[in-house]
């Protein structure tokens, strides 16, 4: 059993290292190159470098993964055995407000929902993710419930 969900895509990366080449390209071939080397360097270098940055640190801290004994995001760690396998089976849908973002940051990053999910001390964290849904499964079948798709008709806080 095994669940990924990287934090970053390396597209945007790719995309503009494309876009640089092709204006590159256009600016050698196209009379009276207007564009000092110089400066073509340093904008390959600074653009790709801060998109690549950018998406290493998002692998790094908002990669989610599910294993045999562990739930991961990022650094944090939560062993399957301390999550409250009665509340997650009711979890359908909703976010509990206040509850902390695992993998740390004040909210969920830009593009993800937050699935709630209730400890056995008693904590609620979120887990961001783009596929609730699958991250839902995983989860189930990591805490040995038989996976059932959520309704979506009913949120964590009976809304």
């Amino acid at each position: 059993m095994g669940y990924v969900e990287h934090g970053g895509s390396w597209r945007p990366f790719w995309l503009v290292a494309a876009a640089l080449a092709a204006f590159l390209v256009l600016d050698l071939v196209l009379p009276g190159s207007d564009v000092p080397p110089l400066l073509w360097v340093v904008a390959v270098v600074a653009v790709l470098g801060i998109l690549g940055a950018g998406t290493l640190s998002a692998r790094r801290i908002w990669t989610v993964r599910v294993d045999d004994r562990a739930l991961s995001v990022g650094r944090e760690r939560v062993p399957l055995s301390d999550v409250d396998a009665a509340h997650l089976a009711q979890v359908d849908s909703g976010v509990d407000a206040g509850a902390p973002v695992l993998g740390g940051g004040w909210s969920l990053p830009r593009g993800r929902t937050g699935l709630p999910l209730k400890l056995t001390d008693g904590r609620t964290v979120l887990v961001p993710t783009q596929h609730p849904a699958a991250l839902y499964q995983a989860l189930m079948a990591g805490v040995g419930r038989t996976p059932g798709a959520p309704s979506g008709t009913e949120g964590t806080l009976g809304s």
